[in-house]
């Protein structure tokens, strides 16, 4: 009888070539994302309109924006934790009904507290997909181009973003604001074809003893190799290592870490929704009619899918600690300048969103690869989740300043300056303690054939 001989997955995904799996890998992270970017981006669009209807202040919308976000806080948290515990393919499933289902169900909605209830229903999907999709992506990436693929996918979320605010610009006006919520209710039918075509993680397969589906997995990851029946497959130790999973973010090294990416994502968040919510309202304040402030929500969106994969690119050529934190700096320079109404406008906001929007999807990247897998979800969902204090501030702060009626120039500081904690913040972190860096195990020394 041939002894059992043990091969690391993670060595198997991380040496791997891109290929037609990995392909579909990305498009499904990135079409769940598209779909996440619209159902937040949308209240933003249609905030100007949803005031003059429901006959709302500026501060009162501030907090009718926020539901989302405070949904989202727990919808990180809960549903990144609980991937790691159920699978990523049911915890997406569940992400996806919950912001299609209920983001329409705010359209159908007529008054304030009705809309808030509905938007922090959706919120907990919107927040859970985002680590759950960026863990998975992380996972099944070849090292070589994993800071690229992760950014890649998240570029589906600024795309969701433009496709807002294409929709809104062309349908607000004509069938009222409820129109571009009604129409996120159509990707529910997805979920059944996410369940059959999603790829479940490889650790949890093997937790879950399920050989089949496990080795299935891994021909198409691995097509270049043949793997024999007595050949085991397993993960590294601190991927087996047991109790909950949130104490082990604090293990190792990643104790101040941890904290400090969580003050990055609050820092970014609050850049982020501040913008998402307000940028339209602002710009509108500056002087510019309803169809021009949307057009700087679209300069916007493209310039963070151009920030996104640069940025991507760069992290798998240099340190993506260092990207991360120079991304942070260009924001808190370029949101002072269009604070201050510099010249072209146009390019300065697609700076403002390649380097705040950007930002995001890069700390995404980043934490996705600082945590080992079997923690990755709830490392990402955690600082996610946290950073949502942020987000869920952000709204209401500009929204209390645009009452105000401060210069505009202040309103643009105020997110500059979260610009450059976030900065230090990421500066700060232990890049050392990264599952990155991890040393490679010596296990499976795989003999290759071809196939």
């Amino acid at each position: 009888m041939k002894s059992t001989r043990p091969i690391d997955v993670h060595k198997l995904a991380d040496e791997a070539k891109f290929n037609s799996f990995h392909r579909s890998v990305l498009i499904w992270c990135s079409v769940i994302l598209v779909l996440d970017g619209y159902d937040l981006a949308v209240a933003g669009t249609a905030l100007p309109s949803i005031m003059k209807a429901m006959n709302v202040d500026a501060a009162t919308a501030g907090f009718m924006a926020s539901s989302a976000l405070f949904g989202m806080m727990f919808g990180a948290i809960g549903l990144g934790a609980l991937a790691d515990r159920i699978g990523r393919r049911w915890a997406i499933a569940i992400c996806v009904f919950l912001f299609s289902v209920f983001t329409a169900a705010a359209g159908f909605t007529s008054d304030p507290v009705t809309f808030s209830v509905m938007r922090f229903l959706a919120g907990l999907g919107i927040g859970g997909a985002i680590p759950t999709a960026a863990a998975q992506m992380t996972e099944y990436s070849p090292k070589k181009v994993r800071g690229l693929m992760v950014t890649l996918m998240c570029c589906g979320y600024a795309v969701g973003s433009i496709l807002a605010a294409l929709l809104g610009k062309q349908f607000i006006e004509t069938y009222g604001w409820q129109s571009v919520f009604i129409a996120a209710g159509a990707p529910v039918v997805l979920i059944p074809f996410i369940l059959k075509y999603m790829p479940e993680s490889l650790p949890f397969l093997i937790k879950q003893h399920d050989d089949a589906q496990l080795r299935e997995v891994v021909r198409k990851i691995r097509p270049d190799m043949r793997f024999e029946p007595h050949e085991e497959f397993l993960v590294p130790a601190e991927d087996k290592a047991e109790g909950p999973s949130v104490a082990r973010l604090f293990l190792d090294g990643r104790g101040f870490s941890s904290v400090m990416l969580w003050v990055a994502f609050m820092t970014c968040l609050f850049m982020l929704y501040a913008l998402s919510s307000w940028l339209v309202k602002l710009m509108g304040m500056a002087g510019y009619s309803l169809g021009s402030a949307l057009n700087f929500l679209l300069a916007y969106n493209t310039g963070a899918v151009v920030g996104a994969v640069g940025g991507g690119w760069l992290a798998d050529k240099l340190n993506i600690k260092w990207v991360t934190t120079a991304f942070f700096a260009v924001a808190a320079v370029s949101l002072t300048f269009l604070g201050y109404g510099a010249q072209p406008l146009f390019l300065i906001v697609a700076i403002v969103g390649a380097s705040t929007l950007g930002t995001q999807i890069l700390l995404y990247a980043y934490a996705g690869q600082f945590y080992p897998t079997s923690i990755r979800s709830t490392g990402l969902g955690f600082a996610s989740g946290v950073g949502r204090i942020g987000a869920i501030a952000a709204p209401i702060v500009i929204g209390l300043l645009v009452s105000m009626k401060l210069p505009l120039a202040h309103n643009f500081l105020a997110i500059a300056l979260a610009a450059v904690i976030g900065g230090v913040a990421v500066a700060l972190i232990n890049h050392k303690s990264s599952d990155t860096l991890r040393p490679t195990t010596n296990q499976g020394k795989f003999h290759v054939s071809q196939t």
